[in-house]
């Protein structure tokens, strides 16, 4: 990350006015990129009857994002030191806001994916150089104070993204979700310009373009590849599944060889040397492919299931964040008295126990049951995520931290990119195995149905079914199938959790002298999570 401070400032003991006025933008900037995950994933379901079209193919709205910010995250501090911190803030901004607008006017799934990257491309943005920004501005002796403050936005981001998309959607249209970013984002544009400090630039490493060319498309293309699965079908790899999978993993392993050459690679893996950040990496990415795969499903079973409204259900996706929101701040504590290898196993304890109810879900679960079962997750989420990203970055020299960083944003990213797309294939060749309903069809494409898709469709929009002759049996027994398809994803996801307790057995169980040097770095060095 770019550290651009020529004369290292006089800064005053207390928080004065100027400083909480930048960490107020720059919490500003991070709620609108954070949200903006979490706001679309109760849309989904909305998405594929809007544009006709699976499960697997909408999902690409959250990949494309998130994709786009594991992209951007190595050229911002680059990007920082040769154009200036507030200049690039400002243009990550303005981006972001000219993709919402955008997706909002899109009338296809492919332009609203389009955009999305153009939107997740200035979010990648915000929140790397808002740390920057907050850093240079806070000082060593505040920081700590004020990066309380950032984590604001994760804290309410599962809570609110949900209620609010489904709030959105409710009371006006998908569009909404998108639109409200704009006046957002012009606001958020005029206060930064306004009170962030002037640009220093100063030009220093150079930016590896062959390793971003080799890398952005490569993980495009394998994880294109993989989606297709759904729609060509398991059982047929045509080439729309093995040509870009194959070219894609080619310009994967080709990246992992070339990293190694120059200086200051995009992603430096020399970091993997370190033992503790490797088995940390490791289990951080399973974890976020199981949990942010899940996460994709649970609003779409809400939804696609039981037939609730997306206010309905962004409501009951709250005790997840709640759970979060009170563990997350004890496990920065915790972290501090006790190893990492010694919290981090309560936390997948108890997200395999809530993971765990849903494979057994059905049409008629009880809220009860599920509702307690998302707080439970929440909980394990809370004393799970940050300990392994703490775990992964206290055995690191000052000097590395801010590369260490970079590269754990970026596993963060992909491992959701993949967990999207993995889950949502899993559960669309699922539900294709259902049973086509005689003289039944589509009434947007005319297409045979089967009685998945009818039990579907009547839990969403029961008068697009209007006029055709449909047995109360064939809807139940297509509600039933649909939600034994959603648990057995769901058991994908339990079994990746169970898989991640392995590398989590090896994380340090007993404090060593460098957890002392990580906790001073890591109070200098604050951890981004999206």
């Amino acid at each position: 990350m770019s550290q651009t401070a020529a004369i290292e400032p006089d800064y005053p003991e207390a928080l004065d006015s100027a400083v909480l006025k930048v960490a107020g933008v720059v919490v500003l900037g991070a709620i609108m990129s954070i949200l903006d995950i979490t706001v679309v994933s109760v849309a989904l379901p909305t998405f594929a009857e809007v544009f006709n079209t699976t499960l697997a193919t909408v999902a690409w709205t959250m990949t494309a994002y998130t994709l786009a910010l594991a992209t951007v995250i190595p050229a911002t501090g680059w990007a920082a030191d040769r154009f200036g911190t507030k200049r690039t803030y400002i243009v990550g901004l303005i981006l972001f806001t000219f993709g919402s607008l955008l997706c909002a006017t899109a009338n296809s799934i492919e332009m609203l994916i389009a955009f999305r990257v153009i939107q997740g491309l200035g979010g990648g943005i915000l929140l790397p150089r808002g740390q920057t920004i907050l850093t240079q501005a806070a000082g060593p002796e505040r920081l700590g104070r004020l990066m309380a403050v950032m984590g604001i936005p994760m804290l309410l981001g599962p809570i609110a993204g949900p209620i609010l998309g489904g709030w959105l959607i409710e009371i006006a249209s998908w569009h909404w979700i998108f639109l409200i970013n704009v006046p957002l984002g012009i606001i958020t544009v005029i206060l930064a310009l306004r009170v962030f400090p002037k640009d220093n630039p100063q030009p220093s490493e150079k930016f590896d373009f062959v390793g971003m060319l080799l890398l952005s498309p490569g993980l495009a293309l394998f994880l294109f590849g993989i989606s297709s699965i759904a729609e060509t079908g398991t059982a047929s790899f045509g080439p729309r599944v093995w040509v870009p999978a194959t070219i894609g993993l080619i310009l994967i392993v080709s990246f992992v060889f070339y990293s190694f050459k120059p200086k200051h690679p995009l992603i430096d893996l020399r970091l993997f040397k370190n033992r503790i950040l490797t088995i940390s990496s490791i289990a951080l990415v399973m974890f976020i492919i199981a949990f942010m795969g899940a996460g994709l499903l649970f609003p779409s079973y809400f939804l696609q299931v039981r037939g609730e409204t997306t206010l309905a259900a962004g409501l009951l996706l709250a005790p997840q964040g709640i759970g979060a929101m009170i563990t997350m701040p004890l496990s920065g504590i915790l972290a501090d008295k006790f190893p990492i290898g010694r919290i981090v196993p309560f936390g997948l304890a108890l997200i395999a126990i809530g993971m765990g109810v849903f494979t057994q879900v059905t049409n008629d679960t009880s809220y009860l049951v599920l509702c307690s079962a998302l707080f439970v997750m929440g909980l394990g989420m809370g004393l799970s995520m940050m300990p392994l990203m703490t775990s992964a970055l206290k055995t690191l020299t000052h000097h590395e931290t801010a590369r260490g960083s970079t590269l754990l944003n970026i596993q963060q990213q992909v491992g959701g990119s993949i967990g999207t797309a993995v889950m949502s294939v899993i559960l669309t060749t699922l539900l294709a195995a259902s049973v086509i309903v005689p003289g039944v069809v589509n009434p947007g494409t005319g297409e045979p149905m089967t009685e998945s898709q009818v039990s579907i469709v009547a839990a969403m929009n029961p008068e697009a079914l209007a006029g055709q002759d449909i047995p109360p049996a064939v809807t139940e027994s297509g509600s039933e199938f649909t939600a034994d398809a959603f648990g057995s994803t769901f058991m994908v996801a339990f079994i990746l959790v169970l898989l991640t307790f392995i590398p989590v057995a090896f994380l340090p169980r007993r404090r060593t002298p460098e957890d002392a040097i990580g906790d001073e770095d890591a109070e200098r060095v604050p951890i981004i999570l999206h």
